[in-house]
């Protein structure tokens, strides 16, 4: 590995993936080591128009044991290589050989026995696929999913068209772009430039988001089906959302205390489809991602997610070497009759 871009303690390796019809493709694993030995590890999936760049929460997860990773998907953030189409995929699953190559590394190059996938919006529907097509291998232990995109955020009678729609457009056009609203709420309401606490890369991060693609919105609602219709995850599940949702397209206070993406009520709707053993988290006054709530807000969701982990991703300790044995002094025995000095044998 070497340094990120972020500098130490961050580390990052490129993950090569072969080449599409845009050429060589890569992800990118970053890498932070806890103070203390631990097998508990975490691996952090971000959402669409998104990368890593949330510190304060690879802060929080080594303060709790937890070896923090996390992963830039393919043509998103530190993997975005030039002449490739930003975020752009075809199908969810074209995502999942970066996620298993992630995963073989934490477990078994880095040797870690408990595997948790935190994974926000976009991101948490490609790890609910992902872990529901990979549950025979027990790959993953736990997902947390932060506020993840089960549904469109549009009324119910305009989703079936808008999916139907999407589906001929991406057959035609893929790259195509969808026209939608201009005005950057969410983003305005993140970033220092604007109203918001964060700063990042805008080039990998803008404040109104990379454009939508038909080839991209259709291989996304092909995933939301998927959910709809049932997974079978067999690891324990905690969806955090926030309480309400903010659809409006002009700036408002209220988009610093709701989800100014997603449909909430959609998020709470379909999490029991996920599988069994699911958990739901309402936080109030919590933005999309929820990380990147007020600092109240983010002591809640991590005071709630360490009772969580520890009962449902507490792993077993780490192996201490026990010290090495004082040599025995040498004594000399008397002799056996006939023999030579007995000793150790």
């Amino acid at each position: 590995m070497e340094t990120d871009i972020l500098g130490a303690p961050y580390q990052r390796r490129a993950l090569e993936l072969g080449e599409d019809d845009e050429g060589p493709v890569v992800a990118t694993l970053v890498r932070r080591r806890a103070p203390e030995p631990t097998n508990r590890a975490v691996l952090w999936l971000h959402g669409w128009s998104d990368y890593f760049f949330q510190t304060h929460v690879a802060d929080y997860f080594v303060a709790d044991g937890f070896d923090f990773y996390a992963l830039d998907l393919r043509k998103y953030g530190r993997s975005l290589r030039p002449r490739q189409t930003p975020n752009f995929c075809r199908r969810l699953d074209e995502y999942f050989p970066e996620l298993d190559q992630a995963a073989r590394i934490i477990r078994t190059e880095d040797r870690h026995d408990t595997l948790l996938v935190a994974a926000h919006s976009t991101g948490g529907l490609i790890a609910a696929l992902w872990a529901h097509q990979r549950r025979a291998s027990r790959v993953v232990d736990a997902l947390f999913l932060n506020s993840p995109f089960f549904d469109l955020n549009l009324p119910a009678l305009l989703r079936t068209p808008a999916g139907v729609t999407a589906v001929q457009l991406a057959r035609r056009q893929p790259y195509g772009i969808l026209r939608r609203p201009l005005y950057p709420v969410y983003g305005h309401s993140l970033h220092t430039s604007h109203r918001g606490e964060w700063s990042y890369e805008l080039a990998w991060k803008p404040v109104g988001g990379f454009p939508i693609r038909f080839g991209w919105l259709a291989a996304v609602r092909a995933g939301q089906r998927r959910l709809h219709a049932g997974l079978s995850i067999d690891v324990p599940v905690l969806v955090g959302c926030s309480t309400r949702s903010y659809r409006g397209q002009h700036w408002h206070a209220l988009a610093h205390r709701a989800d100014a993406v997603l449909d909430v009520a959609a998020i709470a709707r379909w999490a029991p489809q996920l599988g069994r053993h699911m958990t739901l988290l309402r936080v109030d006054d919590a933005m999309h991602d929820l990380t990147l709530s007020a600092p109240p807000v983010r002591a809640v969701l991590f005071s709630e997610l360490s009772r969580w982990t520890g009962t449902y991703a507490a792993g077993a300790p780490p192996a201490i070497p026990a010290p090495a044995a004082a040599p025995t002094p040498a004594r000399t025995l008397p002799s056996v009759a006939g023999g030579a000095p007995a000793g150790p044998s």
